[in-house]
């Protein structure tokens, strides 16, 4: 026998005294405490639509347990270090063939990334020796193999892989290796662990989120983002709570040295809305330093992002909204809708950006289905922004194809056409008549709140279809709209207001005569708007004794400021002679001018079209004889005295020359 056949017989006995029979598993003794569906109650709901698959169990595991408190902790750390030296053979051999027959081996990360499921990662890490690498490559290649799954997919391999002895390995030897990581596999494997659904206040997560804690100053500009993306979904708890809090202390100590425009985004989500605006301007400051190296996805990360932070940085949104208008045929669906809600969430409007958009999707309007265009209608109508372009090219393909509308399709649609008042032109009559035959096909099937919806939208776009009409005005649907109740009922009723007055002012052409019970009318809204003081002031001045009068109701629905009537008319209707103190003229031998105020929200943004209640207000006001003038809050609030003055003769009394500056001011 030769030395080199003595000495591996003698590492073969001595791997048989360590480990026992090679073919028992032996794993790491743990607490078993926490059981499947506890640790996994967001996975494995026991509502009907999350039940477990037939034919699996679900077996207890004891890898989730804090098990003792976190004081005892502390005593068990030498415990773990001598469980290492143990569980280092038991968790992978160095390797599966034997020793007198070599084979050449694929390297272990390359087999890593050929995983498609994470039973696939874990039958691949029993092959190999654990190591700290690998350990935390491990855990994120079992979360990335399930993020392109689907739903169902997805809940079944994760069941398999929470069944996979291996996985109680993994996790225990995530906890041992822990405070031996680097920053980077400590940051990864921690969000590893949260994806994959681990329980938050699970041992494993804990140690990590106390291991990080106790070298985070060591976390690089990479982990640190990593980390931070982690803590985004993180329960609140003693450890990731500190956890955050000294994140959010080392982001401003890096913020200058930060270079990577992704995980500058990446931090600034995790300051928050909470962050004190030095702090915010900080961070904007930094971010404007690097938009010379915005890519298209940065610049539509970054307008979300400030929206998360609740912060609206204009020249940052100019830089953003500016790339992603020149390149908007580049930009997926999903990031243009994210895009338009942020300015919502921000409180701001970009009429470039938001025309670009109108415009791209109008003209490639066929490469989008019905339910796409309606999200990007009704994102733009909740910013009173009008695309035109897209109200159009969209009218016109349902004018083509109105059947495939759906209901929820068509209350939607309705509710941005009336709002935003837009003027369809040729395409009206062929489009509302395709909008009422959906409508009338779904009337069987309508609630009665849908009901009034859309009959009140259908009011506000001076349509009046009959059989809607009809079945709306029916005792039991009637009924059944007053039993709703609750704080909704005052805005049905509101509607039900409008539609009355709809069909008694725009005396619709219809079969029979309609009329809304007044017993469904409720009670009238209350007459407590207050006048605006400046434009008191200004109609006193410029409006003859006897001619103004102020805090008007009209048909218990429209308020007015002032109501002016002309003399001229006056003193037709009079005779000549001079009118007594409160008497005006019949509406027949007058002209009567509401003047009236209204917020920049009841226009469309960056035009003078009215938007849907203030439109039908000014129909209404039309029909009932007045000469509606309509003057913004904030135009009478910037100017002065004289320049009011000026401005309401030149609105009230268009016929007189119009002074440079007023017009200037005007436009």
């Amino acid at each position: 026998m030769t030395a080199r056949t003595a000495e591996v017989l003698l590492g073969w006995a001595l791997r048989i005294c360590n480990h026992g029979r090679p073919w028992q598993h032996r794993g790491p003794q743990m607490l078993m405490i926490e059981s499947f569906d506890r640790g996994l109650s967001h996975i494995w709901s026991t509502g009907p639509s999350h039940r477990p698959l037939a034919g699996l169990a679900i077996y207890k595991v004891r890898y989730y347990s804090q098990g003792k408190t976190y004081g005892q902790d502390m005593v068990e750390r030498k415990q773990d270090n001598s469980i290492q030296t143990q569980s280092s053979g038991t968790w992978s051999s160095p390797s599966r063939t034997s020793p007198d027959q070599p084979a050449k081996r694929v390297p272990f990360y390359d087999q890593l990334r050929e995983c498609v499921s994470p039973s696939d990662v874990l039958d691949l890490a029993g092959q190999y020796t654990a190591t700290h690498r690998r350990v935390s490559n491990c855990l994120t290649r079992c979360w990335e193999s399930t993020k392109k799954m689907s739903e169902e997919q997805r809940r079944y391999e994760l069941r398999i892989m929470f069944e996979h002895a291996g996985f109680e390995e993994l996790l225990q030897r995530t906890m041992q290796d822990a405070r031996h990581m680097r920053s980077e596999d400590l940051a990864y494997s921690l969000l590893a662990t949260v994806k994959l659904g681990v329980s938050q206040s699970s041992r494993v997560v804990q140690t990590l989120l106390r291991v990080c804690q106790e070298n985070l100053n060591e976390f690089d500009e990479k982990s640190l983002s990593v980390l931070a993306s982690c803590l985004e979904h993180l329960e609140s708890s003693p450890n990731g709570d500190a956890l955050k809090e000294g994140v959010r202390l080392m982001i401003e100590a890096l913020l200058p040295r930060i270079q990577n425009v992704m995980s500058l985004q990446t931090l600034m989500r995790h300051m928050g809305r909470d962050t004190p605006v030095d702090i915010k301007k900080k961070l904007e400051r930094k971010a404007l330093s690097l938009a010379d190296q915005f890519t298209l996805p940065n610049s539509q990360y970054m307008i979300t992002t400030l929206a998360s932070m609740g912060f609206c940085s204009k020249p940052l949104l100019a830089v953003c909204s500016r790339k992603i208008a020149e390149h908007v045929h580049g930009v997926p669906f999903h990031r243009l809708v994210s895009v338009l809600r942020a300015y919502k969430e921000l409180h701001s409007r970009d009429v470039a950006l938001f025309t670009a958009i109108s415009d791209y999707v109008a003209s490639s309007i066929t490469m989008w289905n019905n339910k796409q265009l309606i999200l990007f209608l009704s994102a733009f109508e909740d910013l009173a922004f009008c695309p035109t372009a897209m109200l159009d090219a969209f009218a016109e393909r349902v004018t083509k194809n109105p059947d495939a509308l759906g209901l929820k399709d068509v209350l939607s649609v309705l509710k941005t056409y009336s709002s935003l008042n837009h003027n369809l032109q040729g395409y009206r009559e062929p489009f509302l008549e395709g909008v009422t035959h959906v409508v009338v096909s779904y009337l069987p099937k309508m609630a009665a709140s849908e009901l009034l919806k859309v009959v009140y939208c259908l009011c506000l776009l001076g349509h009046f279809p009959a059989a809607p009409l009809e079945q709306l005005l029916q005792k039991e649907t009637l009924e059944e709209i007053s039993a709703r109740g609750g704080r909704l009922q005052k805005g049905m009723e509101k509607k039900l207001q409008i539609v009355d007055l709809c069909l008694r002012l725009d005396r619709p052409s219809l079969p029979k005569p309609l009329t809304v019970p007044p017993e469904a009318l409720g009670s009238p809204a209350p007459n407590d708007l207050s006048i605006n003081p400046g434009l008191s002031m200004t109609l006193q001045s410029i409006a003859q004794e006897g001619l103004l009068q102020e805090g008007v109701m009209v048909e218990d629905q429209y308020f007015i400021d002032g109501v002016i009537t002309q003399p001229g008319s006056l003193q037709e209707a009079t005779g000549g002679r001079a009118p007594s103190e409160g008497e005006f003229p019949p509406p027949e031998h007058s002209q009567r001018i509401a003047v009236f105020c209204a917020s920049p929200s009841s226009f469309c943004y960056g035009t003078s079209r009215p938007r849907g209640n203030l439109a039908i207000k000014l129909r209404h006001l039309t029909v009932l004889g007045y000469t509606p003038v309509v003057v913004l809050e904030h135009e009478l609030d910037n100017l002065s005295e004289e320049e009011r003055t000026e401005l309401l003769k030149t609105r009230i009394f268009p016929g007189q020359e119009r002074p440079a500056n007023v017009e200037q001011m005007t436009d």
